[in-house]
């Protein structure tokens, strides 16, 4: 699957029918949520085919319905953005050199907040499924910030799509 995910990425980078590539984020999008069932994430997994697949694709499709199918310009590098984008690495490469370790045991989630939630969530929660419970209860108001986030995000994208285009005189 990540080979596949890898040659998606590849054609996404390539092509130049947008329609083709809004096709291929899609399929992107599900291959992505097909590995995350194979690592046992399933309510990320249908996050990721609900938001990634889904909405984005038809929202994607929205957009070029009301534009042009095709690219017209080639892309071209400019000197700023490139210069942004490559500071912004190095600034997060530089900020990432004081994290603990992958899964390390004496990390600060993992002394203080993941026992708790693994030894008392299922008790205080009712709930049997740790990341059900840790979603909805122990960080609901996050959750529900996320959830009007997305919201906000596609009532205003489908408030631009509505919008008619007016002729300049």
């Amino acid at each position: 699957m990540l080979v596949f995910m890898a040659v998606t990425a590849l054609a996404i980078a390539i092509t130049r029918n947008l329609f083709a590539a809004a096709m291929l984020f899609g399929i992107f999008s599900l291959l992505s949520a097909a590995v995350f069932v194979v690592l046992d994430a399933v309510d990320v997994a249908f996050t990721e085919a609900a938001v990634g697949a889904g909405i984005s694709t038809i929202l994607m499709l929205a957009t070029l319905a009301r534009t042009s199918a095709r690219q017209r310009s080639g892309p071209r590098l400019r000197a700023v953005p490139l210069a942004l984008a490559a500071s912004l690495v190095l600034l997060l490469a530089w900020a990432s050199a004081d994290r603990p370790r992958f899964a390390a045991p004496d990390a600060p989630a993992n002394m203080h907040v993941a026992p708790r939630y693994l030894g008392q969530g299922p008790e205080e929660t009712g709930v049997p499924n740790i990341v059900t419970a840790v979603l909805a209860s122990y960080r609901g108001y996050d959750t529900l910030g996320e959830v009007t986030v997305i919201f906000t995000a596609g009532v205003g994208v489908l408030a631009l799509l509505g919008m008619r285009r007016t002729r300049r005189d």
